[in-house]
């Protein structure tokens, strides 16, 4: 086949950087699933949100196309239109066709930005089977499509464009159309592309979920930013799959707020702002008036704003950005923050130490860490990120600058007059304290701790009532209601591999309490050493001493209650149990009816599990003729069954029901356990007034 004669020296001097692109993609995008496939949709989205942030801009708009084009608009100042010297070519092109190329180099359009490499657009042009740009600037409309790299025009002879259209490169000289007027000092840029399937693998698709969650994470970031997000695709499982779905993020509270909406607990503190900058030298190759690069030493000036908040919990949230590019696995600026805290809560620490009560061990990184919620900004001019991907910073300078803005900080805060903060001082020492003990006390138990089965001495609990099987993974631990409960389950088990621990009353509520107030508590430390792996961040699911955990209440108010409350002291200090399905929820019935048969032949009990059951059942009876004996017993509590019927119905595996408790949306788990058992009674009170109107007074167990 000849070559074409439209191939020229000039589409080797277009492509030439582009090919290499598309041959190693991986090295740009990091991957071409969908994982690189929402990379190249990040690369645009953060041009426009430069815009922004260097206040050009306040409105962006992503469109989820069905067609699996994604477009994105912005209000900024628009791509330069004007012919680049250097190359002969309009600034349009030379953003989307030559790498390493774009306004962020010099420092005079942007002295922070995201995009630094100057290789987002034309990377995500390369790997485009398909991509369009317009632009509004001088009251007038701008337009150039590309396919793959290379500029030209496409012929859509249908009304909606495509990647299959005609497509006429440019032979000589590239053409920049003027395709309309814009409104006079209206500017901004579209940019729509299709990513090309030959790059991408086939199961490649933008993810709704991470598109809403970055742009509400860039609203918080950019105060003022309104981002619509837009999916007119309709695909199944995705909120849209009904119609079109679109949602806008506008915050106007920044990084404190952000801290509030990432934060599930109750708070210790209130959100802390730590503001400050510094200033360092760094040798870099500039270019001189010749366009001759050569080293120089620059002066950089590096801004740090940080927001941040204890709570009662142990699991830390911390998102960390570098001129609002998330870093999610830090770099010099976190592991800056990271040791400032520490060297100031250890002096705090050491300087109350009698106060506190805190002995001559020293509080390490996690204690610290536990129940934090931060989020860590700074801004730079030419940052130095480790890969295109920019997940971790690079530059060095930074960590001492982010250290000493946050040493200066927490120290003038923890040794503030002011009444408020002296209090929140004092219970996040008091809760860093509590946590380096229960991490000490995790590890000697750890280290001392073995299975104990029935014939051995045993440091456990005298009120449970062990099994005598090694095999965890055939253990279940029923933890019962009261004493009344546990003389009958004790008959009721199987002791080979069914323990019991009576609880009484209702526990603690440790959605409420401190680590140090749950450890005080008898009855919860009772169940944390039954179970022997630990609580909080030191829970060690490996040591745990039961396969199952079977939570054995009545079936009223109160049991229902109590359960939650275990619940919740699962969910915050043993969480690995409940994420590997080891909890469950035991189902005792509610009813028994006595089925009297004729004869000598003996009556049949039967039971059931709700109302609903109930009812269906007995018209089962009467349509069968047959009866029963009334009343019809409702059983209140575990108590009022015997062993055999406690056994038969609730204990023994070949016959009982258990519901299992798991987290499909730990997120959602975490603000429902909030609001139901949290510190913070207005959002309950809302609740329950929201809901009282559906309440079945029929079904209020009084």
């Amino acid at each position: 086949m000849a070559p074409s004669s439209e191939y020229n020296a000039r589409h080797l001097s277009v492509l030439e950087g582009l090919e290499a692109v598309r041959k190693r993609p991986g090295m740009y995008i990091g991957s071409t699933d969908s994982r690189g496939l929402m990379h190249c949709l990040w690369e645009i989205i953060d041009n426009a949100v430069d815009e922004a942030l260097a206040g050009f801009g306040h409105d962006i708009k992503v469109i989820l196309h069905a067609d699996n084009s994604v477009e994105i608009h912005d209000d900024g100042r628009g791509i330069p239109v004007d012919v680049e010297p250097k190359t002969g070519l309009s600034g349009v092109e030379v953003v989307f066709t030559k790498l390493h190329a774009g306004g962020k180099f010099g420092g005079g359009s942007y002295t922070a930005s995201g995009g630094l490499h100057g290789v987002g657009a034309s990377v995500v042009n390369a790997l485009s089977s398909r991509l369009d740009v317009q632009v509004d600037r001088g009251s007038k409309t701008y337009q150039m499509s590309f396919r793959r790299g290379e500029p030209g025009r496409f012929i859509d002879s249908g009304a909606k464009p495509g990647p299959n259209a005609t497509f006429e490169p440019f032979v000589e000289n590239s053409v920049l159309d003027v395709v309309g007027k814009a409104k006079r000092g209206v500017t901004g840029t579209r940019v729509r592309y299709w990513a090309d399937r030959q790059i991408f693998t086939p199961d490649a698709k933008f993810s709704y979920d991470d598109l809403a969650a970055r742009a509400r994470q860039t609203s918080f970031l950019v105060p003022g930013l309104k981002i619509t997000v837009r999916d007119e695709r309709k695909l199944a499982g995705t909120p849209g799959e009904a119609g079109v779905h679109e949602e806008v993020f506008h915050h106007d509270g920044g990084i404190s707020e952000f801290v509030e909406f990432l934060a599930a607990d109750s708070g210790v503190t209130d959100v802390w702002r730590l503001h400050g900058s510094g200033k360092f030298k760094e040798t870099v190759p500039v270019l001189d008036e010749n366009g001759h690069s050569k080293i120089a030493e620059v002066e950089r000036d590096c801004e740090v704003d940080i927001a941040l908040r204890w709570g009662i919990g142990y699991e830390t949230t911390m998102r960390s950005f570098v001129n609002i590019i998330a870093t999610p696995k830090g770099g010099t600026h976190q592991s800056g923050f990271e040791a400032a805290l520490l060297k100031t809560f250890r002096k705090a620490v050491e300087t109350n130490a009698r106060k506190l009560k805190a002995g001559n061990d020293k509080i390490e990184k996690d204690d610290i860490l536990a129940g934090l919620t931060a989020v860590l900004t700074v801004r730079l001019a030419e940052p130095q990120f480790e890969g295109q991907t920019k997940e971790i910073l690079g530059t060095s300078a930074v960590r001492a600058i982010v250290a000493k803005v946050v040493e200066k900080e927490i120290t003038a805060r923890l040794g503030s007059a002011n009444r408020n903060d002296k209090a929140q001082s004092a219970l996040l020492l008091e809760k860093m304290v509590a946590e380096m003990k229960s991490r000490i006390s995790a590890r000697v138990h750890k280290e001392t701790q073995r299975r104990k089965n029935a014939l051995e001495t045993s440091s456990m609990p005298t009120k449970l009532a062990d099994c005598r099987t090694d095999d965890v993974a055939r253990s279940e631990l029923f933890i019962v209601e009261g004493d009344s409960a546990l003389g009958t389950a004790k008959l009721a088990r199987s002791s080979d591999f069914q323990a019991l621990l009576p609880i009484r009353g209702k526990i603690l509520n440790v959605q409420k309490a401190s680590v140090g107030d749950m450890l005080s508590n008898a009855e919860c430390a009772a169940l944390i050493q039954v179970v022997g792996a630990g609580s909080g961040r030191s829970f060690d699911i490996e040591a745990a001493r039961y396969g199952k955990v079977i939570l054995m209440t009545d079936a009223d108010v109160d049991g229902a209650h109590i359960r939650t409350l275990l619940l919740t002291l699962f969910f915050r200090y043993m969480r690995p149990m409940v994420e590997a399905g080891r909890v469950f929820a035991a189902v005792p019935p509610l009813h028994r009816v006595e089925v009297i048969n004729p004869g000598q032949k003996a009556n049949e009990m039967i039971y059931t599990y709700s109302e609903a059951e109930l009812h269906v059942l007995l018209s089962n009876l009467a349509k069968e003729g047959k009866r029963y004996k009334e009343p019809i017993q409702r059983y209140k509590g575990l108590g009022e069954m015997d062993a055999q019927q406690l056994a038969e119905t609730t204990m023994d595996p070949r016959h009982r029901t258990l519901r299992k408790v798991g987290i499909e949306s730990a997120q959602r788990a975490e603000e429902v356990f909030d609001l139901l058992m949290g510190s913070d009674v207005a959002p309950r009170k809302e609740f329950i007034i929201a809901g009282a109107a559906t309440l079945d007074r029929e079904r209020i167990d009084a």
